[in-house]
C-alpha cells in the first residue's frame, strides 16, 4: 500500500515544513503543488524530500484535480491536506494501522477536523471538529467541481477513522480577513451558479447519506440560500455562539463566531447584493457582472447558458 499526500501552495513557508513533517512516518511520498510562491517554499519542500510541481492557480477544485493527473508515480491512497494542516500522531497511527487492511471495497475515509484561531483551539459552536472526507483511493475520488468549500466525491463506501487533521494558522488576523475577503467573492459565484447555472458545480449535498458534509451543504443550498440576505447571518451567528455555546472559547472564539460566522456571511451577502444590481443596471448576465464586480474572469459558458 503506498500513500501519497497531496498539498497545494503558494506563499507557505511559515507552514510547509510543519506540514511535511507531520506525515512523512506514513507516506510514501508528497507532491506539493505550488501556484506561484515568491518566498522560499518551493525551496523548503524540496529539500524535505516532497516532490514539487508548478501549476498557475484557478481555484482550489481545479488545482487539485491537476495534481491528482500528475502524480509523477502511481498511488494506492491520496491524502489531501493543506499546508497550514497538521496530521495529529493519533491519525498518522491509525493510517498505518487500518489504511493496509481496509476491504478493497472502501474507497475512502472520513477523519475529523479541529482548527485554531488566535492560537486558542475552537472547541465549541457546532462547527469543529467537522468530519472530512481526505482520505481515498487514487482513481476513485476526485474534488467537487466548485469555487468555494469544496470536498472530495467518491462513489462506494467509507471508513470512519477517529483521528483528527489539526488547522493550525498562524498568519496575523489581517492576512485572515484578506483571505477570507477573496473567500467571499468565490462564494459568491457558488451562490450565484445555484441559481444560474451557468457554470459545471458538483455537489455532495445529501441529506439521506448521514454524513456531516452532504447534510451540511443540503441545509446550506436548500434552506440558508433561500432565506432572506443579511438577516440568515445574523441568524447564523446567533446560533453558533448561543445556541451552540461559541462564547465558551472566551475572547478568541467571539472573535472567531463574529468574524467567521457573522461578518464573513454578511460580507457573501453584500458581494452577491452588489453583483445582483449590476446584473439588472447594465442588463448582462452573471458571468460579466462577476467579472466588473469582483473581478474575476470565469471560463467561457457552454453555449445557450445564461450568462
Amino acid at each position: 500500500m503506498s500513500l501519497t499526500v497531496v498539498i497545494l501552495t503558494m506563499n507557505e513557508a511559515r507552514h510547509i515544513a510543519r506540514a511535511i513533517q507531520s506525515v512523512q512516518a506514513v507516506a510514501e511520498r508528497i507532491v506539493v503543488v505550488d501556484s506561484g510562491s515568491t518566498d522560499d517554499t518551493r525551496a523548503i519542500a524540496a529539500a524535505l524530500g516532497a516532490t514539487v510541481l508548478q501549476n498557475p492557480w484557478i481555484n482550489y477544485a481545479a488545482q487539485f484535480n491537476w495534481a491528482l493527473d500528475h502524480l509523477p508515480e502511481p498511488a494506492d491512497w491520496v491524502l489531501r491536506l493543506d499546508a497550514d494542516e497538521i496530521v495529529s500522531p493519533e491519525l498518522q497511527a491509525e493510517i498505518a494501522i487500518r489504511l493496509p487492511g481496509l476491504p478493497a471495497t472502501v474507497v475512502g475515509a472520513h477523519v475529523s477536523r479541529r482548527m485554531t484561531f488566535l492560537r486558542r483551539p475552537i472547541r465549541h459552536g457546532g462547527v469543529f471538529p467537522i468530519r472530512v472526507l481526505r482520505l481515498f483511493r487514487h482513481g476513485q475520488g476526485r474534488c467537487e467541481n466548485r469555487w468555494m468549500d469544496e470536498h472530495i466525491l467518491v462513489s462506494g463506501p467509507t471508513a470512519e477513522f477517529r483521528g483528527e487533521i489539526l488547522d493550525d494558522n498562524t498568519n496575523p488576523l489581517g492576512w485572515w480577513t484578506d483571505k477570507h475577503n477573496a473567500y467571499a467573492s468565490r462564494e459568491v459565484i457558488d451562490m450565484l451558479n445555484l441559481e444560474y447555472g451557468f457554470l459545471p458545480m458538483e455537489s455532495v449535498a445529501d441529506i439521506r447519506s448521514g454524513q456531516q458534509a452532504g447534510v451540511k451543504r443540503w441545509i446550506k443550498e436548500k434552506v440558508y440560500a433561500r432565506m432572506p440576505g443579511g438577516l440568515r447571518a445574523a441568524v447564523y451567528f446567533l446560533y453558533r455562539y448561543v445556541i451552540r455555546l461559541g462564547f465558551l472559547d472566551g475572547f478568541e472564539g467571539a472573535a472567531f463566531h463574529i468574524l467567521q460566522g457573522f461578518w464573513y456571511r454578511f460580507l457573501v451577502d453584500a458581494k452577491l447584493r452588489e453583483v445582483r444590481l449590476c446584473m439588472a443596471q447594465d442588463s448582462i448576465g452573471p458571468a460579466e457582472a462577476i467579472h466588473r464586480v469582483l473581478g474575476i474572469r470565469l471560463p467561457l459558458p457552454a453555449k445557450g447558458s445564461p450568462a
